[in-house]
């Protein structure tokens, strides 16, 4: 669709920004936290960007005031921000840590005195160490149990203040590097141990949906998923039927269990072929069924082109482009399913990312026809070397760009009949880009350190910080 006139966002919009615990928050052993999985990882040799880590990443943890200060000037409607589950639990179970539920309480507050809604992200990776030791994490169904002890812990604490949550982030991600490419702790690569506990990790969502429902009011929840849309290289028949394969492997075996109770049949079969399906116990479906969301968060960046991939083609790549050093990702696929291809008609990233604004509106429409639930944006951004200049200046036109494209995608997707509750970007500061370490810089604020020297930690506007505030105040309408 083309249109002479595009609808306006609602006066309600979430024009909001984003961030993740382990990478913002550094005090890795203050107040009463233990160790997660990603402070022990980070400490083996060769697993990140020049062995960086988030023990102190940009220490919002002691400098939050000043960072909630800086969205109040920039106007931001919401803060999409996650709780780490060792500063609540330190061994994942057992006794609470107050001095942890004090901490985010006294951040909600802060948000909430400066007309921010807070948006809370329940598990953002950085499960306890304890929990891996004892029973293996993700692989065990005793963590059902206390996942669900630590969201209701949360949920009567901050229920009353705290109205839109996001359950698990980025489940994809955090499976697949985790048990398939080994990427991500625990470091596994095994396919049968990945789909299991997959499986694990959506009892677990459809468990904590299920008791939100019990503890918070007039509230909304949902998990927030990485989706890439996926397209086919050409119009050649074998090529459409590749990214059916890839759009059914890759999207709807997550989000048809979230948003259906049930796995997509196709891809379970194909599974089953390969004797390496999930083990669906009894009452499986019915939690499932139960713990279906009030809305999809999707966490935007690119989509994915594939092509035909025959049965001694390429397999799947276990690296990754993390260096930004353009043109060095690896070729990867299934054999005999599909196989990922550059996209001539679109531009990337340093890192190898599609830019493809239009995929987004292609994805959201997607969404809306295949579920019909609301969708809020809860990432989308732009990773980038950013150049800090004479006069504290950081002109990152190319990141305005990006997320002017984007927001433009997003107001023609609401005047196709899309129903979104906001847009996230990521991120508000700069902050520890996982195994990339610093020098990826996705924020409006830049944090003055590099990899291994954390300088003064010293807060920059950019010029999208300012860029941004203008199409909060004016509720994008000129974008």
């Amino acid at each position: 669709m083309i249109y002479k006139k595009l609808d306006s966002f609602s006066k309600d919009f979430l024009w909001g920004s984003a961030s993740a615990a382990y990478q913002v928050e550094g005090a890795w052993n203050q107040g009463g936290k233990g160790p997660s999985i990603w402070d022990v990882y980070t400490k083996i040799p060769g697993t990140t960007f020049k062995d960086t880590n988030g023990d102190v990443a940009v220490d919002h943890y002691n400098r939050y005031k000043e960072d909630v200060a800086l969205m109040k000037e920039m106007g931001l409607k919401a803060y999409r921000f996650s709780i780490a589950w060792t500063r609540i639990y330190k061994d994942g179970r057992g006794e609470v840590n107050e001095e942890g539920l004090k901490f985010y309480e006294d951040l909600i507050d802060e948000l909430i005195s400066n007309d921010i809604t807070p948006i809370i992200t329940i598990y953002h990776w950085d499960l306890p160490q304890a929990l891996q030791d004892l029973y293996g994490g993700w692989e065990s169904r005793e963590i059902i149990e206390d996942f669900n002890n630590y969201c209701i812990t949360l949920y009567k604490r901050f229920g009353n203040k705290v109205k839109h949550w996001v359950s698990l982030n980025e489940q994809n991600v955090f499976i697949g590097l985790g048990y398939l490419t080994a990427l991500h702790p625990p470091g596994v690569k095994d396919h049968k141990r990945m789909l299991n506990a997959n499986h694990i990790a959506n009892l677990a969502n459809a468990k904590a949906i299920e008791s939100f429902r019990k503890y918070v009011s007039n509230g909304m929840i949902g998990p927030s998923f990485a989706f890439g849309p996926v397209y086919a290289y050409s119009c050649d028949p074998k090529d459409i039927l590749s990214a059916e394969n890839a759009e059914d492997l890759n999207c709807n075996w997550w989000l048809d269990v979230y948003c259906k109770g049930s796995y997509p049949s196709f891809a379970l079969k194909y599974y089953e072929d390969l004797g390496i399906a999930p083990t669906i116990e009894d009452g499986d479906i019915e939690l499932l069924e139960k713990g279906k969301p009030d809305f999809i968060g999707i966490n935007y960046y690119q989509t994915s082109t594939v092509r035909f991939n025959s049965l001694d083609g390429v397999g799947i790549s276990t690296g990754m482009n993390n260096t930004g050093k353009k043109g060095t990702t690896k070729e990867s696929g299934i054999p005999g399913v599909y196989k990922n291809v550059a996209n001539p008609n679109l531009e990337t990233t340093n890192w190898d990312w599609a830019i493809d604004p239009t995929g987004l509106r292609i994805g959201l429409r997607r969404l809306t026809s295949r579920y019909g639930l609301p969708i809020l944006i809860t990432e989308n951004g732009l990773g980038e070397f950013d150049k800090l200049e004479n006069d504290d200046i950081v002109n990152d036109d190319y990141r305005i760009d990006y997320l002017k494209s984007h927001i433009r995608a997003c107001k023609e997707a609401i005047t196709d009949g899309v129903e979104l509750m906001g847009y996230c970007t990521w991120s508000f500061t700069d902050l520890l880009s996982w195994l990339n370490g610093y020098q990826k810089r996705y924020g409006f604020v830049y944090i003055n350190r590099e990899e291994n020297d954390e300088k003064d930690l010293r807060r920059i506007k950019k010029k999208s910080f300012y860029w941004y505030k203008e199409v909060i105040g004016t509720n994008g309408d000129n974008i």
